[in-house]
């Protein structure tokens, strides 16, 4: 049966992350609040839960999951290597609305879907968030919501949506604006804005010192 905790509340806030933290640890769903809007999330690192995640949103591996983890050094072991332009906008952006599809280092087991040797990653703007990535290390995080329908901007519209395919509810009180993170793809010889959300093309190109292009 699963739990919603109200983070609000100090020793709900800690009962929760704990139970988050078991329920990651052992292979299952966890809903968080993020700076967007809430995720599903499970260890990035485990494959069944990845897909018991897909199966939850009712979505395929053609729709790979991006990783969320909890500090800037995070990357450092996820990914072939760090270019100086992903540096930039870690530093500029993190933790906040931009997501880096960068090349995935070889040795990492894992499976998030069809990502083609590469994976995106974020670091989210909200205490809650940070505080479990930082217990239990990159997790695999996608929009709370069945596929088709709309994002969850609370743990009960989240609930409501995914029922008992989650172990535990973090209920950090309602997101922000429903925008998407931006996304830039740092895996060619240029960057390419992937998607244009909440952080602007022109603080993107600011950040780089460089223009960047739009998807072919």
């Amino acid at each position: 049966m699963s739990t919603l905790y109200d983070c609000s509340l100090p020793e709900d806030r800690q009962d929760g992350l704990a139970a988050a933290a078991g329920a990651v640890r052992s292979g299952r769903l966890v809903v968080i609040p993020t700076d967007t809007v809430y995720g599903i999330g499970c260890d990035a690192f485990d494959g069944g839960a990845v897909r018991a995640l897909l199966e939850a949103k009712n979505r395929g591996p053609d729709m790979p999951v991006g990783v969320l983890v909890g500090s800037w050094s995070a990357i450092d072991g996820l990914v072939l290597s760090v270019p100086d332009q992903a540096r930039k906008l870690v530093e500029a952006f993190w933790p906040g609305d931009l997501s880096l599809v960068l090349p995935h280092a070889p040795s990492l087991a894992w499976d998030l879907g069809d990502t083609r040797g590469t994976v995106m990653l974020r670091m989210p703007l909200h205490p809650v968030a940070i505080e479990l990535l930082r217990e239990v290390g990159p997790m695999a995080v996608s929009s709370a919501n069945r596929s088709g329908h709309p994002p969850a901007s609370t743990a009960e519209e989240a609930r409501e949506q995914l029922g008992e395919s989650v172990a535990v509810y973090l209920d950090g009180g309602p997101s922000g604006d429903p925008v998407p993170s931006s996304i830039v793809d740092l895996t060619g010889n240029e960057p390419v804005l992937l998607r244009e959300g909440a952080v602007s093309r022109q603080a993107v190109e600011e950040a780089l010192g460089v223009a960047v292009a739009s998807p072919a």
